[in-house]
């Protein structure tokens, strides 16, 4: 292991203080999330769409039962269930990876999915459907919501950082032992 790698897995900010962080961002993007699904459900159900810029992007109100993009519809208990070993997976890297500055996109890469995916887990949930209400209607994009916006661009920017900013071995703490000082 070169001296450089052997630094990247060396855990140099208090754990604690990265664990209140991380829970903290996740709430706060958890409850922007809620937050812009009441006020759709309040302005938009049972009205018409409000076109915020005309032939582009609109609002309106969907109750989506499915996947993304409406897909899998009445399947709820599946993706509560995927979304609970989603969360397990989750909190399992976030335990192993070190809480250093070098892996510190990974580490909001990991809270924006996660905020995503509790967003749409807390509809399905309490409702048995996702609140959707942003609409392209330039491209007729299918209609989505905040926390869909988290779990796309929590994506993309994994697979930039995986495929660009981290080697392989950089991956190797996710099997690794836990060291006692780590």
């Amino acid at each position: 292991m070169r001296p450089e790698q052997k630094d990247r897995n060396t855990s140099t900010f208090p754990e604690p203080f990265c664990g209140i962080l991380w829970a903290l961002g996740i709430f706060v993007l958890t409850i922007l999330d809620q937050w812009t699904k009441h006020l759709a459900e309040t302005a938009l159900k049972g009205s018409e769409s409000i076109s915020l810029i005309p032939g582009v992007l609109e609002l309106t109100y969907l109750e989506n039962r499915g996947m993304a993009f409406g897909m899998f519809q009445g399947k709820q208990v599946i993706f509560l269930l995927l979304c609970m070993v989603f969360f397990v997976f989750l909190i399992y890297v976030y335990r192993r990876i070190p809480k250093n500055r070098y892996y510190l996109p990974l580490i909001i890469t990991g809270a924006v999915l996660w905020a995503g995916a509790l967003g749409n887990f807390i509809d399905r949930l309490l409702y048995g459907y996702v609140i959707d209400f942003i609409y392209i209607s330039l491209i007729d994009f299918p209609v989505f919501n905040t926390a869909d916006i988290f779990v796309v661009c929590g994506g993309i920017a994994f697979v930039i950082l995986a495929g660009f900013y981290y080697q392989d071995e950089d991956f190797a703490f996710i099997t690794m032992k836990k060291r006692k000082n780590s």
